[in-house]
């Protein structure tokens, strides 16, 4: 009787232990610094606009007098505030004389909300920011773009299949099996066995109510301009799942293209600025 007892208390434990795992990786802490586009010596303004759920997003509208408007969007734990990825391409953007309007995703930077859902709410939130960009600056949304990071490439992918006035996108690093990531991502940020995720995944829904999707799917549904760009030292999103979706899309969409490179995750234009530039670039040019 005392083994059973034991069984299980050690059940309630395991299952403790993986409830606070999952709702960790839906609370990501709050990356918020000092720097602002004025370093770059650009004015900008503080923005603020609510999503479909009533959520308040914290941002930047940096007009640069351009009826083209680039929308970059983070990852998973990062914000505006990103110093790897987004200071460079929102510097690199304005240089380019695009207008940027960069905003945190819920749960993130100085955004409202208390869970991320890793993509799946994050489509409101763009949806938001469309929204507040044709209401308050129509002239400016001509043509708008987005370029996103892991999480944001995902969202960035979702919006070139059902938000009709983005016209093409970058997405750097996008996951395309959520949960074969999410299990590299227990091992990458916790140090934790893959195989824990199984009875993680549970937890990460239950308090975020995240809704379960494939980025693979909208393979089958995107027809405008694409640039994946995928790392071969990524420890979280491998080469083939990302030209998977690539091959499916190319069947259907003449506009897509990838760029693989050597770097890790997100990292592409940290360690090879100049290629990242001029790739992004000439892209941008093209389709935009």
């Amino acid at each position: 009787m005392g083994w059973l007892i034991g069984l299980g208390i050690l059940i309630f434990l395991f299952i403790l232990f993986v409830a606070f795992i999952g709702y960790k990786m839906v609370k990501p802490p709050r990356l918020v610094e000092d720097w602002t586009p004025r370093d770059f010596g650009f004015e900008y303004e503080d923005v603020e606009f609510t999503t479909e759920d009533g959520l308040k997003l914290s941002g930047w509208w940096i007009d640069n007098g351009s009826e083209k408007t680039v929308i970059p969007l983070h990852g998973y734990t990062r914000s505006r505030w990103d110093d790897v990825y987004m200071k460079p391409v929102i510097e690199f953007l304005l240089g380019e004389g695009y207008n940027v309007l960069a905003f945190d995703f819920r749960a993130h930077g100085r955004s409202e909300g208390k869970y991320t859902t890793v993509g799946d709410r994050e489509l409101l939130d763009i949806k938001a920011a469309v929204g507040w960009l044709k209401e308050n600056h129509p002239e400016r949304a001509g043509k708008i773009a987005l370029v996103g990071f892991s999480m944001g490439a995902i969202v960035t992918i979702r919006s070139l299949a059902e938000i009709e006035e983005v016209c093409c996108g970058v997405a750097d690093s996008p996951p395309m099996d959520l949960d074969k990531t999410g299990a590299r991502g227990l091992r990458y940020f916790a140090s934790l066995p893959e195989w824990l995720y199984i009875f993680v995944k549970p937890f990460t829904k239950l308090f975020s109510g995240g809704r379960e999707f494939h980025p693979l799917k909208y393979s089958d549904r995107i027809r405008k301009p694409l640039l994946l760009i995928a790392g071969e030292k990524d420890p979280l999103v491998m080469v083939d799942e990302v030209r998977e979706f690539y091959e499916r899309n190319r069947k259907i969409n003449p506009n897509v293209e990838l760029w693989v490179t050597d770097a890790a995750h997100v990292r592409t234009l940290k360690f090879h600025p100049e290629e990242w530039r001029a790739k992004v670039g000439e892209f941008l040019r093209k389709h935009l």
